[in-house]
Formats: structure tokens, C-alpha cells, sequence
């Protein structure tokens, strides 16, 4: 049985409308990543789940049962905010206890919960302190830990990393895949990282424009993404998206025309292409090589040098203004200025219509 549905989903404000006909269905202890720009939608979907915002139309349900009509304190799920929202005049083992109180929870089994609680995130020896005298994080994991004791059948976080700086953020991130294991319940994370998403979701659904752009696991995302705006959002940097034609033939797979007049074969289908209409090519940085001028598809003049240490990244400008970001060894001699060539892998380009659409290469290619 799928642990969570989405059922077209509606929610305005004002004459705003947030969320147009989002519908979902999440498996059992299934860890899905909410990922999007500000402004996408994704927190007000979270705390419509939670209880904290009605939808306009739409149904909520969880395990089977509707919750979209019930208080947020009677639809087992538990919410890990952004700003951690602990009391602050309380000491650490009464903020985990404060909400097992409020439904009847046994002293004896508060006690199991937060202690079971407390060893998996390592805050043992934390208890007893107030939530000032601890660090971001260790506040953090006070937080998780007050959802954890609740033993629901959903965990929902809203940016739980976000108040970290980078060192802390990473070392929870990996707290954050270690504990998902001990937890028997499903997982939401809103995020704008995708690194976070990335890293711990088996599933995530970019939202952009009100609605859900993909839902897929992270490498089908990031390798397939299913459209424009996917491609660009998803990858760090970006997918380049470069302005091409179809050059005209009887090829089973597109031949493509960059500005320039170089000409790239590909291996995306040529049906299902819009015939006349201006493409987009789209690729990967690593599937881009540095090369000398005049021995790639396409030459360009570079604008930035990104140094990596295993690998560089080599920022240029295409004759026709267009940027493109190429992937080179790391100890690479190219500089700002250089007139260089790129070579770029028509096996592993993609193809975006006007529409934005993605047209990709076949999986055996």
C-alpha cells in the first residue's frame, strides 16, 4: 500500500494560486525530496500535509486513511521546522516530552522513547541542557529527536539544514542517512540543495510554476531531466542548453546545426522532433573536453577558470554569446582568454523543443 497520496491538489491566495493540481503517491519508508526555487510551491504543499494550511480542493492520504479534513494532532505525522521551534525555558528531555504529554503518553514510555531517541542521535549527555547552551546543531537533532518519539508513519522536514553552516551541514547530512535506516516511517524533505536531495532521497519531485516538472530518482532526474527547466535546475553547474536547428535528412537518429555551422550527430530519435522549429541542445558538463582550437565541434573564448582539484571547469563564450561550461583535467593550462575548441559527446546530448520538452538520446546508445 502506498503510505502517502496526493490527489490534485489546490491552493490559492488571493487571486495567487500556489499549487495547481499536484498529485503524488509515496511508498512505504520511501525518503522523497521536495527540490524547487523559491516561490514553487513546495513548503505550502508541505504544511498542507501537516495540517498547518488548508487546501483549496484536493485530498490528503495517508495510509489509506483521509487526514486533509482532520487537525494537524490527529494525523500521525511529526514536522522538523527550518527554525528548529524549541521552547527555549525548557530543558531538551521536556521539549521531546512536551508533545507525548499533550496525547496521553505514559511517563514510562516518555521516558523509553526520548532515552531510544536521544542514543540514536547521539544527545544523550544532552538532556538535561537548555535549548541555548547547545549548538545549531545539536538544536537541530533535538528537533528531529521531538519527531522521532512521536512514532509517526510520516516524518515531514522543511529545510532542516539550512541554519547549518557548510561543515556542520554535511556532517548531519550523513546523521540524516544513517537515521533514516532506524526509522520505520516514510520521509519528506523540502530543499533548494539539491546536494541534499541528491544525497538522501530516493525519489524527488521538482516543483517549479505551481506544479510537479518530475518525479524520478536522482540519477534518472539528473541523466533524464524532463524538461528545460529541470535540466538547468538539476546539476551543479547546470546542464549547458546551447541554440541549434535539425539539419534536414532521412537519419533515423537528429542531426543537429550549432550557430557557427558545425554540425553535431546525436543519437536522439529524429521522430517525435519538431521539423522546422529552433532546438536547444542540451549537455552535461563532463560531457564536454577542452581542446585545441580547431580539433573540437565548436570553438569559444573562455571567461572563467573554476580550479576543482580533481577537475576544472572551464567557463566560455560560444561565437554567437552563448554560454557553455566544459569539464577538463584538473591540472588544465587553459586561462582566461584563451581561444580554445570543445568537443562535445553527441552520444550524450540531449534535445529540448521550443516547448521545452526533452527529446533523449536512446539507452542503448
Amino acid at each position: 500500500m502506498a503510505s502517502l497520496e496526493l490527489r490534485e491538489i489546490r491552493k490559492s491566495y488571493g487571486n495567487v494560486t500556489v499549487l495547481d493540481g499536484v498529485s503524488l503517491t509515496m511508498e512505504a519508508r520511501e525518503f522523497i525530496a521536495f527540490l524547487g526555487p523559491s516561490g514553487s510551491g513546495k513548503s505550502t504543499l508541505l504544511r498542507i500535509i501537516a495540517g498547518l494550511e488548508t487546501p483549496d480542493s484536493g485530498e490528503v492520504v495517508l495510509d489509506g486513511r483521509r487526514i486533509d479534513t482532520l487537525p494537524p494532532g490527529q494525523r500521525d505525522v511529526a514536522m522538523v521546522f527550518q527554525h528548529y521551534a524549541l521552547y527555549p525555558h525548557m530543558s531538551v528531555r521536556e521539549n521531546m516530552a512536551f508533545g507525548l504529554r499533550n496525547t496521553g503518553v505514559s511517563e514510562t514510555e516518555i521516558s523509553a522513547r526520548i532515552d531510544q531517541a536521544a542514543t540514536a542521535l547521539e544527545i544523550g549527555d544532552q538532556l538535561d541542557k537548555k535549548p541555548g547552551q547547545m549548538s545549531g546543531g545539536q538544536r537541530q537533532r533535538v528537533a528531529i529527536g521531538r519527531a522521532i518519539v512521536k512514532n509517526p508513519a510520516l516524518f515531514l522536514l522543511d529545510e532542516p539544514l539550512s541554519n547549518l553552516d557548510a561543515a556542520l551541514r554535511t556532517r548531519t547530512r550523513v546523521e540524516l542517512a544513517q537515521l533514516r535506516k532506524r526509522v520505520d516511517a516514510a520521509v519528506i524533505m523540502v530543499t533548494h540543495d539539491q546536494a541534499e536531495a541528491m544525497t538522501l532521497a530516493d525519489k524527488i519531485v521538482v516543483m517549479n510554476d505551481r506544479r510537479i516538472q518530475q518525479i524520478g530518482s536522482p540519477m534518472e532526474v539528473y541523466g533524464r531531466p524532463a524538461n528545460a527547466f529541470v535540466a538547468r535546475f538539476v546539476g551543479s553547474p547546470p546542464m549547458n542548453l546551447v541554440p541549434a536547428s535539425l539539419v534536414v535528412g532521412q537519419n533515423a537518429l537528429a542531426r543537429v546545426k550549432l550557430s557557427d555551422g558545425a554540425e553535431l550527430a546525436t543519437q536522439v530519435p529524429r521522430k517525435g522532433l519538431p521539423g522546422a522549429a529552433a532546438l536547444q541542445i542540451g549537455m552535461r558538463p563532463e560531457n564536454v573536453a577542452v581542446v585545441a582550437a580547431g580539433n573540437g565541434t565548436t570553438d569559444a573564448e573562455v571567461q572563467l577558470v573554476e580550479r576543482l582539484g580533481e577537475r576544472t571547469l572551464v567557463y566560455a563564450l560560444l561565437d554567437d554569446g552563448a554560454e557553455i561550461t566544459a569539464q577538463d583535467e584538473g591540472n588544465s593550462p587553459v586561462r582566461i582568454g584563451d581561444r580554445i575548441g570543445l568537443l562535445i559527446d553527441g552520444a550524450a546530448v540531449h534535445l529540448f523543443g521550443p516547448d521545452g520538452a526533452a527529446h533523449h538520446p536512446e539507452r542503448d546508445a
